[in-house]
């Protein structure tokens, strides 16, 4: 029931994913940039559980879930927007980078609330791509470090406004609380969820907004790049399935 736009990890989040723009990237590699990478250790990333099918759930957790839906990685995507204003162009533009590798679940008791436990998405980060490749290879080696963070996670805490019991079928809006981890930094974050509900499928979009400073995340400084927003939007595009008892 969980629509996360993540409209990641989020995410991916989420998103995950994180925060990013910019276009003919200079290809160049600082020593500085390399030496902050391998000075890094992934322990904080690295205590925070993965979500998905093959996740090992407790006998009390199993016991505590009255529904769970599980990700459709085929059908999901996170991406990332960040607007920018290039040299020699008079418009700005979006730069957006996406992925697929997404898995997580969302789970829920017999009073609608959420069972954390079981809720959560995590956003391989190493196939981000948008289309620039030099921009792809400056984000992750710069700005998100995937070598030492290969993931953004959403760790699910809550739920507004969704209805419980879930309808059979029909479209259903509500916001999703989660606490999102981006290279070792975690911080709660609100998605805006639009789902559609047919019955054991859940289907739809989520997104949620912050800025570079929120995460720690160093705003890109590009001869090419005249202006680079300090607003990242992470979206989930979401297809789920009601998991078997």
């Amino acid at each position: 029931m969980t629509a996360l736009r993540f409209a990641s990890s989020a995410a991916l989040g989420v998103a995950v994913v994180g925060a990013l723009s910019f276009s003919p990237w200079s290809p160049r590699a600082t020593t500085g940039a390399v030496s902050a990478r391998t000075s890094l250790t992934t322990e904080a990333h690295a205590a925070v559980p993965s979500f998905g099918a093959q996740q090992i759930l407790s006998a009390d957790t199993r016991q505590e879930i009255a529904v769970r839906y599980i990700t459709n990685g085929e059908s999901s995507r996170a991406r990332y927007r960040v607007r920018e204003r290039l040299l020699g162009r008079e418009l700005d533009n979006d730069a957006v980078g996406e992925t697929a590798e997404i898995t997580g679940s969302i789970a829920l008791d017999k009073n609608g609330a959420v069972v954390r436990a079981a809720s959560g998405f995590d956003v391989k980060l190493a196939g981000l791509t948008s289309d620039e490749r030099r921009r792809d290879n400056y984000v992750r080696s710069r700005i998100l470090l995937t070598d030492s963070f290969p993931s953004t996670k959403l760790a699910v805490t809550g739920v507004r406004g969704l209805p419980s019991p879930l309808p059979a079928a029909g479209r259903v809006q509500f916001q999703l609380l989660g606490d999102l981890t981006l290279k070792g930094q975690t911080r709660p974050t609100t998605w805006n969820v639009v789902a559609n509900v047919n019955g054991d499928r859940l289907t739809g979009t989520a997104s949620t907004a912050f800025t570079f400073s929120d995460f720690q995340l160093t705003q890109p400084k590009v001869r090419v790049v005249l202006s680079v927003a300090d607003t990242i939007r992470l979206e989930y595009d979401f297809a789920m399935r009601k998991q078997a008892p």
